[in-house]
């Protein structure tokens, strides 16, 4: 720490407390070691057992059961068979039982922010977001499912129907909630049956808790744990499956995209890319300072996070005067971590920027890839330090990484096309808007991008050359909520974009022929943004 004060994380406020109130809502999840996994309805204590370790301070937070690919396969037929079942139930019934999960979720909100914190390493507020975020993006199609399923890709009146099977769920660890559960409580309430992946990383108790309240409600959801390699092949190309719904990098989203090429399974496959910010003729330096220190939220781990600046050469100087004291004042440290004397209320929590990575490893491997492009020659203009961070006396502090900015990765290094996935910056600087395009451009497609510039009218015909989905003008882009679109350019997405109507268009059949918006092998059709 900066200061000699002595921090503690109160009672009520560690792991032990907050699962032994989850085990008392929901004691049916649990096995006497940990979660269960949740097959036809039931809690079923199988698989083997792995320990899982908070990021936060390397501590153990109990097992996985890792289950075996026979047990999954096995699994997936059973949720084919309550799929359909599932499927021919009314809409108003289907409504009903999502919002009353809804309600329970959201009555045990605080317990499933409390858990984020423990095992993705997310600081107080960001962690509440990813709750409230799911809770109140759901509510929204819960009120508007009725038009989304009357009518087709264009706007004409016809009547759309769930899959033929239940949609399948392999998510990243980052946002179990507003990402993965919000995902699959749209697919229940278009008429899919769901089967999820608790991701290995993290987010397997919280995900436990929430399917036990979903599965409470009679939603026909089936929630698995296990390695990648094990279940893929149930998740993926199982017969059964309807559709596959991925969120990952792209080193993985291409292995996937490979098993799925022969089946003609719809897929929505959601891959990682270089997100950038393009900086031409630009003057509004203090509002700039806004946008950085927000950039920097959860350690940039999420899929919309801007790790590259490509700036131009003449407001190189502005830019560092802006940036290098940004980089100064980012607050980080254990999210649960409170001075001696606090009530112990999630009031007192720290207002930190991020926390932890998600592990010691990946803390390790983004090091290593910052000493990579450093031995190729790339220049460093800001390397943090442990010690600015808030910390437990004595805590193992493994999977920090305080931030890092370095200027012109080489071509050699892989932070010059790839993104990474933690507080690591790049400055690219460039004398012309050929240069500007190229770099924006240097990971071959991108969920979003943003140019600041202070004629808006040039930079959106810039924008109009860059590969991303998403072009903020002066502004951050990110995932969006309710009625707004995502997807993703060139290696970025493949399948079919979600966001609003386009995610309930994503899984349920419309008439014969329809061209759903997606990045398909034979045609790409992108929505206005």
């Amino acid at each position: 720490m900066s200061d000699d004060t002595t921090l503690h994380v109160p009672e009520s406020l560690r792991w032990s407390a907050v699962t032994g109130r989850v085990r008392d809502l929901v004691g049916e999840a649990f096995t006497d070691d940990g979660p269960a996994n949740l097959i036809d309805g039931e809690w079923r204590a199988v698989g083997t057992p792995t320990e899982q370790i908070s990021p936060n301070d390397g501590s153990s937070l109990g097992t996985m059961l890792k289950l075996d690919a026979a047990t999954a396969t096995d699994a997936v037929q059973r949720a084919a068979q309550t799929h359909r079942g599932w499927a021919g139930t009314e809409l108003d019934e289907r409504r009903r039982k999502v919002s009353a999960s809804l309600d329970a979720i959201e009555a045990a909100r605080d317990d499933l922010a409390l858990l984020l914190c423990w095992e993705i390493g997310k600081p107080w507020k960001a962690a509440c977001s990813d709750v409230d975020r799911a809770i109140s993006g759901v509510r929204w199609y819960v009120d508007e499912i009725e038009g989304m399923l009357s009518r087709d890709v264009e706007g004409a009146p016809a009547k759309r129907v769930p899959l033929e099977g239940p949609v399948s769920n392999i998510a990243s660890w980052n946002y179990p909630m507003s990402v993965q559960v919000h995902a699959e409580l749209v697919q229940l309430l278009a008429g899919n049956g769901v089967v999820a992946k608790t991701p290995t990383q993290g987010g397997w108790m919280t995900l436990t808790v929430a399917h036990a309240l979903m599965a409470r409600e009679g939603l026909p959801v089936t929630l698995l744990s296990g390695d990648g390699s094990e279940l893929s092949d149930a998740l993926i190309r199982s017969p059964e499956i309807g559709a596959l719904a991925f969120v990952g990098g792209r080193s993985n989203g291409g292995k996937v995209a490979a098993q799925l090429a022969d089946t003609g399974k719809r897929h929505m496959l959601e891959q990682e890319g270089l997100n950038t910010w393009g900086i031409w003729e630009f003057s509004d330096w203090e509002s700039f300072s806004e946008i950085l220190k927000k950039g920097f939220e959860y350690a940039k781990q999420r899929c919309t996070a801007y790790p590259r600046f490509v700036v131009q050469r003449k407001l190189v100087d502005q830019f560092l005067g802006t940036y290098l004291p940004v980089l100064d004042g980012v607050r980080f440290g254990h999210p649960l971590a409170v001075p001696e004397g606090s009530s112990g209320s999630t009031d007192d929590l720290p207002a930190l920027d991020f926390g932890p990575l998600i592990s010691a490893s990946k803390a390790q491997e983004l090091d290593d890839s910052v000493e990579e492009a450093l031995r190729h020659g790339a220049i460093p203009l800001y390397r943090g330090n442990l010690d600015h961070g808030a910390f437990l006396p004595g805590q193992d502090t493994s999977a920090y990484h305080a931030p890092v900015s370095m200027l012109a990765p080489p071509g050699a290094s892989r932070l010059m096309h790839e993104e990474p996935f933690g507080p690591v910056d790049s400055i690219v600087v460039v004398d012309t808007e050929a240069e500007l395009l190229a770099q924006m451009n240097a990971s071959n497609g991108a969920l979003v991008a943003s140019i600041a510039s202070d004629d808006t009218d040039h930079a959106a015909r810039l924008a109009e050359q860059v590969q991303a989905f998403k072009v903020g003008i002066n502004k951050l882009r990110s995932r969006g909520d309710k009625d707004e679109a995502f997807g993703g350019r060139g290696e970025s997405w493949k399948g079919a974009f979600v966001g609003g109507e386009y995610l309930v268009q994503a899984v349920t059949e419309g008439p014969p022929g329809e061209n759903l918006y997606g990045n398909f092998p034979g045609y790409h059709r992108y929505p206005a943004t």
